[in-house]
């Protein structure tokens, strides 16, 4: 028995007429995004070629613009070497100004201050347990008070030189500070721990501080033990005054001690050779150095050697410069009791 068409049948054949439909939409969108994708590729392919194109042209115009010869600047530029050549200008301008402040032989020194140049600091060595030997200094060869003053408006400039206590702020420290607020004739090193065996080092301190604070021709070093003529001194710095490099004192040699428990003996005495003899050098109670010398010393004394000794350690520092020795047996001192006696008549 034959069948009608039925309605299931007819939707069936619209559903797949609309399915096709959707396909074929789908695939004209997929192909219109592939050629713009395509189109933006070969776009950028073309842009990079034009730049590619256009830096050469740059490039072959430079080069044919560009000197034959290499200048010292390119030269200096390719070795990178730009940096040494900056520090060495750096050096030759410090080394300039150190020429222009003194710090060279034959150099003097411009002081920017308007304080009037001195003709010495005199700085006497003493101790904590040396307050009878300063009153004795100050009633014999050192002026006090308004003396001193007028002392130094003569071009002269002393100080009793102390450290500081090992235990910071103790009474050896207030009874100096106290003194020192009376008489207001100390220079006290802050830096400096005094001490017996420090003695060498003090050195260094006291006339790095003491050409940083005056303006001097000369800086002596005198010890709290002997009397001097004070006149007779400024007698002989005035004679010298126009003589850079002068290393003056009572100049001595003699054998280095090397067994340990004699008196002076010296811990590094194998660096004197066989024979075992100290340089030439001045006495330690009383040296004189020309304020070259002693800026010397300021700029150079973290890595001054110190030996046992204040006196042969400054000689040891004198050897490697430029210095002038000047043996006068005037400033020899000789033992008198249990002082010594310098006399400059």
């Amino acid at each position: 028995m034959d069948t009608l068409p039925t309605t299931s049948s007819k939707s069936e054949r619209r559903s797949g007429r609309s399915k096709a439909a959707q396909t074929s939409k789908s695939s004209l969108v997929m192909a219109f995004f592939s050629c713009v994708a395509w189109l933006y590729v070969a776009g950028r392919l073309w842009q990079d070629a034009e730049n590619r194109n256009l830096l050469a042209t740059l490039l072959k115009k430079n080069s044919a613009q560009r000197s034959k010869v290499i200048t010292v600047e390119d030269k200096l530029m390719i070795l990178g070497c730009k940096d040494l050549e900056r520090r060495i200008v750096e050096a030759e301008m410090d080394l300039t100004l150190a020429k222009s402040q003194g710090f060279l032989k034959g150099q003097s020194q411009k002081s920017g201050s308007s304080d009037p140049k001195l003709l010495a600091v005199i700085g006497v060595y003493t101790g904590f347990g040396s307050k009878l030997r300063r009153n004795v200094a100050r009633g014999s060869w050192m002026p006090r008070g308004d003396a001193l003053k007028k002392l130094e408006e003569r071009g002269v400039v002393i100080r009793f030189v102390i450290g500081r206590s090992a235990n910071r702020g103790d009474s050896l420290d207030r009874n100096i500070d106290e003194e020192n607020r009376s008489t207001k004739d100390f220079l006290i090193l802050e830096g400096h721990e005094e001490a017996q065996e420090e003695l060498p080092k003090k050195a260094k301190i006291f006339f790095s501080t003491a050409v940083q604070n005056w303006d001097a021709d000369f800086y002596v070093k005198v010890d709290d033990s002997i009397d001097i003529d004070l006149e007779g001194l400024i007698d002989l710095l005035n004679r010298r005054r126009d003589q850079d490099g002068a290393y003056i004192g009572c100049m001595k040699s003699g054998e280095v001690i090397s067994e340990e428990g004699k008196a002076w003996y010296e811990p590094e005495w194998w660096k004197f050779g066989d024979e075992k003899s100290y340089f030439r050098h001045a006495a330690g109670s009383l040296v004189i150095i020309s304020k070259n010398l002693a800026q010397y010393i300021n700029i150079n004394s973290a890595s001054l050697k110190t030996y046992a000794y204040d006196d042969t350690s400054l000689g040891s520092w004198m050897m490697g410069v430029q210095a002038t020795y000047i043996d006068d047996i005037r400033l020899c001192c000789s033992s008198i009791s249990q002082d010594k006696v310098c006399s400059l008549a």
